[in-house]
């Protein structure tokens, strides 16, 4: 396949490659960044570089590339264009065009991010970029500003596309009570970015106005408001950890149900009260983030039982979960191991959340590696754990070749040692006092042997996310044939073949009365 044919493609599948391919890079800058954070604090004072500014680009650009460039990418982009078409029975997208320039801005994005690294004053506010240190660093607030305008645009005119895809282009018999649970979680994504995305691009441009044009948005000394910007910031990038949430929870279900054999235990309850629940309340819960930043007592009160009832189809979910695996026939595969670690990883981090809610313990652990390892916990871990066994799920539909078990399970138990090493640690001696976002912590010198740990533990992960990569690799060259549905599952996508053809079908796909995606056959 000739590099023209790529470049200038409107093949969702083609399209879906391709994020997939800048969304991993993207994982490795980040993962790279990690590592030489976590480096710079295994030891007391100066270890790899003696300028904290060094330290604060890494941080900014973990922080900003791992949740812009790796995961929403990954799922709202690789998997959404891959997966959607083809589990509803479509030859393509409802507009390829516009779904072949939303990838390519999310390239110019990935390479506005990697200029970081090559420019004279690089951004080092972090990825939430609080005013007014954005207003006054002498770093490239611009630059930050951009790139977050620009991916935000290719997600909103993604959204735009798979939201009309859905609603117009389903195959003859499949009604909405017979969607994926994928495909529900994505257009519940979309649905948060097409609402909230514009508020964070309202925040970012103005940043850079007060910088660069002399306004004075957030500049308190000339009647600004530097907590205007921070609510901004959260009110999107709150329910951002639902457009997270939402995709790869949703292809937990895929694997779980596929590999266990088993249909979706209480399907609707996880349509209409998970995903249903979590849209409506995403938007009521962002002030938990700002509880130490002067809000009213009556708002943290209102916004604390918000956040308690967000919990309730988050749990939901979770209880569909479990109860697919009841009575199944579980297959210890790759993806399936995975997927049962996305499990006990956010049950973790949900359990560790919910002290998070309430102020008064808020109050007391906020800015310590307590709210790093839970958020790691719930999103960074949990979301990339779920990225990894989708990719080893779908890995034989888009490669048309199988992957190496040994190798895989090798960096499952790894990247599952290596997480639970460093972000059990972080909580802990975050609750013991450790801050946050320190670039040395002579002052607590009682935390430098969990810092050594934290670091070895990061490097056993970094090992394993690196084995799973060379594993895809080296499946896609060399793997044996996967056959057309190794996994045996009724789901439309695995009824063409692998890799499946420009138009996905020969003739449009129709389904029986009686089919269902998670209609498995006992026995």
């Amino acid at each position: 396949m000739n590099l023209k044919e790529w470049i200038f493609t409107t093949d969702h599948k083609r399209v879906g490659i391709l994020y997939l391919i800048g969304s991993l890079a993207a994982f490795a800058v980040a993962g790279i960044m990690a590592l030489l954070m976590r480096a710079e604090l295994s030891t007391i004072g100066p270890t790899i570089t003696a300028n904290p500014t060094n330290y604060n680009v890494w941080l900014y650009t973990h922080g900003a590339v791992m949740i812009l460039g790796f995961q929403i990418p990954a799922l709202t982009g690789f998997f959404a264009n891959f997966c959607i078409p083809l589990m509803i029975g479509a030859k393509d997208v409802a507009f390829p065009r516009v779904n072949a320039l939303s990838v390519w801005l999310f390239y110019v994005g990935v390479i506005l991010a990697l200029l970081t690294f090559f420019i004279p004053d690089p951004p080092d506010i972090m990825w939430t970029g609080y005013p007014p240190y954005s207003t006054i660093t002498t770093g490239n607030t611009a630059m930050y500003s951009f790139t977050v305008l620009i991916l935000g645009f290719a997600s909103i005119i993604g959204g735009v596309n798979f939201l009309t895809t859905v609603a117009y282009m389903r195959a003859p018999g499949i009604t909405l009570n017979k969607l994926n649970i994928f495909v529900w979680c994505t257009l519940g994504a979309f649905v948060l970015q097409l609402i909230f995305v514009p508020v964070l691009g309202t925040a970012v441009s103005l940043i850079s106005m007060d910088k660069y044009l002399g306004t004075n948005f957030f500049d308190p000394a000339k009647g600004g408001d530097v907590l205007t910007y921070q609510n901004l910031f959260w009110f999107y990038s709150h329910p951002a950890v639902y457009v997270i949430f939402l995709p790869f929870i949703g292809v937990v279900f895929e694997v779980l149900s596929s590999h266990a054999r088993s249909a979706v235990f209480n399907y609707k309850m996880v349509v209409y009260g998970g995903i249903g629940g979590i849209v409506l309340l995403a938007g009521e819960v962002w002030v938990h983030h700002l509880y130490v930043s002067g809000m009213a007592d009556w708002l943290r009160i209102g916004q604390m039982v918000t956040t308690l009832m967000i919990s309730i189809p988050v749990g939901l979910m979770m209880i569909s979960l479990v109860g697919t695996l009841y009575k199944s026939s579980i297959a210890f595969t790759t993806p399936m191991l995975y997927a049962l670690g996305v499990v006990f990883l956010f049950l973790i981090g949900g359990l560790t959340g919910i002290p998070l809610a309430v102020p008064s313990l808020t109050l007391a652990v906020s800015d310590t590696y307590y709210v790093v390892g839970h958020f790691h916990y719930v999103m960074a871990v949990a979301g990339t754990f779920s990225i990894f066994a989708g990719i080893y799920h779908w890995f034989p539909k888009f490669s048309g070749r199988m992957y190496n078990e040994f190798w895989g399970k090798v960096g499952f138990w790894l990247t599952f040692i290596g997480s639970n090493v460093v972000f059990w640690t972080m909580m802990d001696i975050g609750v013991d006092g450790m801050p946050r976002r320190y670039y040395d912590y002579a002052h607590f010198p009682q935390f430098e042997s969990a810092h050594q740990l934290m670091t070895a533990g990061a490097v056993v992960l970094g090992l394993g996310f690196a084995i799973a990569v060379l594993n895809w690799i080296i499946g896609a060259m060399k793997g044996p044939p996967a056959g057309d549905n190794p996994w045996g599952s009724p789901s439309l996508e695995w009824t063409t073949v692998s890799p499946p053809p420009h138009g996905n079908w020969p003739t449009p796909p129709s389904v029986a009365e009686d089919w269902h995606p998670y209609a498995y056959k006992k026995g």
